[in-house]
């Protein structure tokens, strides 16, 4: 693969290029912080170290490096790796932010080696530590399917674990606040000294690293899964009993995940936080005005819009009276109203941006009541809203099409008797009910009858082992039973846009090796690469994975979204393709149907089903995007641009754009480019 790093170096080149002037459009004004091209970028640079430190710690990654080469393929090889990641990142990344760090990176390389030393025998003690005294604290990592980096997370173990018990256990996951120096090495150390805030009786307690100070959006979001897929490897997990908890950054994050996730929780706990961008970061009351584009892009990351999904899920939120971060339960509040739902709340009484005992106890009594009962996997009533199909599922209920992305849609069910099962919709055109084995909602001896938007469609009768599914599309107004439709071109689930979707999967980006049609759009390809892998390393914690064109393999194209940099002569993939997308490129102009750019001084970037793999994205000069401006609060940490765009190099790329936006749009519903759209 190319090297990453010479990227990264070149990204350097590019901000003394282009500088840190504003592009438009710019809807969001800078915050205060920002202003005058001052730009807040976390992580922060650290301390120098001296050379001495410096030399001893790299001598020892060299060492346990070398060791751990012999052990490639273990499953608990990860479990090794976090420690040594953690001291690379912050020696190559400047990373240590106080002395002591220092001692802690040396001392977590010598708890690297005694488990490599126990792993060499076919031990693993850590696993399963004493905790008859105290909570067990174990600290493990998982490689992602995003990128191939390892990710950290800890365990906080009950005291009444023992890996001879047969238990399912309870697990309650867990996000972290904001901390603008929890790097691998500070998250590891605490995770391994401090049990956190709340250890729930008979409950395994799962701290997310998130993807570091990313309220576990996009890529951090997938974190969760990852690591909770990990943990069920080594442990018995109670499928009933999973709750989404966390504090501050970390109530944005169970905000987040229960709203667009809430299927698979038992309930969900928002401490503070923030539920929305708007209003919570002031730009509502300022009245600032969104591009068209950002206006519906909103809809994918903002938990209001999503609030009507807490009908088939508790939530309890908490704050303190004195807390401004209140105003996410408070907004919440508001939205779960006109759905007829009542936020459930705790507030701790005298104090500001923490937990008071009391209210703890509150909390853990009402957490404990909702584990006894467990998550109702097959209600006879669903109700489900969303705005696109990346979140696309309620219990026993799976929207398969939308009308229309970024407007809103509304599916309510009812298992009406044990043969009829009633629906309305609203923007719906396809939709599931998928009740497995143990839902017992309905007669296995009778034919099922399907009442959706006052038609009769008659369905299948449950099988032998009491599943159901009947899968609907509609035509015109008319639903039916659907036919397989999996080859035909159109928006999907996890196939749906827009282009920051690309890296909550499998990714890869390509590298051009060919000459440019224009110098200009080079350069800015060039640099804009080094950038999107520099933001990924910094925010995302990961080294991206980047090939040459000529390099790409079929087996790279079946398995990852391939993220293609430069144009239709410089990158061999995308000349592969040009003739199979919905738009035009050549030496003199970009073509969006009658709309033409000049190519001498426009790019383009966008995301669309691969034509050599419809299955995965292709994704042309684009990373993350989310920038430099996302890192002053984490809820400008959104999609910022939508399936495609042109770029008009002329204003050069800033903390918040790529250049100006000259033209931006969606694909419709059969990723096809309407006339009306890319205004």
């Amino acid at each position: 693969m190319v090297s990453a790093m010479k990227l990264v170096l070149f990204f350097f080149l590019a901000i003394a290029l282009y500088g840190q002037q504003s592009a438009a459009p710019a809807p969001i004004g800078l915050p205060a912080n920002q202003q005058g091209g001052k730009i807040k970028t976390i992580p922060a640079p650290g301390i120098t170290v001296p050379d001495a430190d410096q030399k001893a710690l790299r001598a020892s990654l060299t060492r346990l490096n070398a060791r751990l080469e012999s052990m490639k393929g273990n499953p608990h090889l990860p479990d090794i790796q976090i420690f040594t990641k953690a001291v690379a990142y912050a020696l190559d990344g400047n990373e240590f932010f106080a002395v002591e760090e220092v001692f802690k990176a040396k001392e977590l390389l010598r708890i690297a080696n005694e488990r490599a030393d126990q792993l060499s025998h076919g031990d693993t003690p850590w696993l399963n530590p004493n905790s008859t005294h105290s909570p067990g604290l174990v600290v493990r990592g998982y490689v992602s399917k995003i990128d191939g980096s390892v990710q950290p997370y800890g365990l906080v173990l009950p005291l009444s674990y023992s890996p001879d018990r047969a238990h399912n256990w309870r697990v309650d996951a867990w996000f972290h606040g904001r901390t603008e120096t929890l790097s691998e090495i500070n998250f590891l150390w605490d995770r391994m000294r401090n049990a956190g805030e709340f250890q729930p009786r008979d409950t395994i307690v799962l701290h997310l690293y998130g993807r570091y100070c990313n309220a576990s959006a996009f890529a951090g979001e997938v974190d969760l899964f990852e690591a909770l897929a990990d943990v069920k490897k080594s442990f018995q997990v109670d499928e009933n009993r999973i709750f989404d908890r966390g504090f501050s950054m970390g109530g944005a994050s169970a905000w987040h995940i229960g709203a667009h996730y809430g299927t698979y929780f038992a309930a969900v706990a928002p401490g503070a936080g923030f539920a929305e961008t708007m209003e919570y970061s002031g730009q509502a009351q300022k009245g600032v005005k969104l591009t068209w584009f950002e206006d519906k892009l909103m809809h994918l990351t903002t938990a209001t819009d999503y609030a009507a999904n807490f009908f088939n899920v508790p939530v309890i939120a908490y704050n303190g009276d004195q807390d401004p971060q209140a105003q996410a339960a408070d907004i919440m509040a508001r939205n779960m109203t006109p759905e007829g739902l009542t936020l459930s709340r705790v507030i701790g009484e005298k104090i500001g941006h923490a937990y008071t005992p009391a209210a703890k106890v509150q909390l853990d009594s009402m957490m404990e009541a909702i584990a006894q009962k467990g998550r109702d996997q097959w209600p006879r009533e669903v109700r489900f809203t969303t705005w696109t199909l990346k979140y696309n599922r309620m219990r026993w209920v799976v929207v398969d099409g939308l009308e229309k992305h970024w407007d809103r849609a509304r599916v309510n069910a009812l298992v009406q008797n044990d043969h009829t099962v009633q629906a309305t919709t609203s923007n719906v055109s396809a939709v599931s009910f998928e009740m497995g084995p143990g839902a017992g909602l309905l007669n296995r001896a009778s034919k099922v009858s399907v009442l959706i938007d006052g038609q009769t469609v008659a369905g299948p009768g449950p099988l032998s082992d009491g599943s159901w599914n009947a899968h609907l599309r509609k035509t015109g107004t008319k639903w039916a039973l659907a036919d397989d439709d999996s080859n035909l071109l159109r928006k999907r689930h996890d196939l749906q846009g827009p282009i920051d979707d690309a890296f909550m999967d499998s990714f890869l980006m390509v590298n051009p090796t060919g000459a440019p049609m224009n110098e200009m759009v080079g350069k800015w390809t060039k640099s804009e690469e080094a950038h999107a892998i520099h933001l990924w390393r910094t925010q995302m914690r990961g080294d991206a994975p980047v090939k040459d064109d000529a390099a790409v393999t079929d087996a790279d194209i079946a398995a990852s979204n391939l993220i293609l940099w430069g144009d239709p002569k410089s990158n061999k993939v995308l000349a592969r393709i040009l003739d199979k997308l919905p738009v035009q490129w050549s030496a003199d102009a970009i073509s969006l149907g009658a709309r033409k750019f000049g190519s001498a001084t426009n790019a383009l970037v966008m995301i669309y089903p691969n034509p050599l793999n419809p299955k995965k994205y292709v994704v042309l000069n684009s990373g993350n995007t989310f920038r430099e401006y996302a890192q002053s609060t984490n809820s400008f940490q959104v999609a910022y641009l939508p399936d495609y765009a042109v770029v008009d190099l002329t204003t050069p790329p800033d903390a918040r754009w790529p250049g100006k936006i000259a033209a931006a749009g969606f694909f419709g519903e059969a990723w096809q480019l309407e006339a009306n759209d890319g205004r």
